[in-house]
């Protein structure tokens, strides 16, 4: 039972990791200090998506907490294992890892690169 808990608190952390980089620069939008971060946890989403062969570190211990609690590990990817059933069927190609990547920065430079509106008793 422990080691199910792990497996699943590991999924849900890394999920949330995913979704951090992706959307994050809303947050930090709104709290400046997550700006820093968010940048380095986008760079590093970038990295492992453009990196052939490359695996983030939270996939092996997702394989090893299911096989300790009794449930069947997985190859590859945290994305190719839970995401690519769900936005690439037939499986994750270069291209399509090429193609996240660049929507990751794409996301997050127009975030960031959009204006802020200015609230009531703000400096300019």
């Amino acid at each position: 039972m422990f080691y199910r808990i792990l497996t699943d608190l590991t999924v849900a952390v890394h999920f949330a990791f995913l979704i951090f980089v992706v959307a994050g620069g809303f947050l930090a939008r709104r709290h400046r200090w997550l700006a820093i971060p968010h940048l380095l946890a986008a760079g590093w989403g970038v990295y492992v998506e453009a990196t052939p062969g490359l695996v983030c570190p939270l996939t092996p211990w997702e394989n090893t907490f299911a096989l300790r609690a009794g449930q069947a590990g997985y190859q590859g990817s945290f994305i190719e294992h839970y995401l690519v059933p769900i936005i690439y069927p037939e499986g994750l190609t270069r291209a399509a890892q090429w193609v996240l990547a660049v929507l990751v920065v794409v996301i997050n430079v127009t975030v960031y690169a959009w204006p802020r509106p200015r609230r009531a008793g703000e400096d300019e």
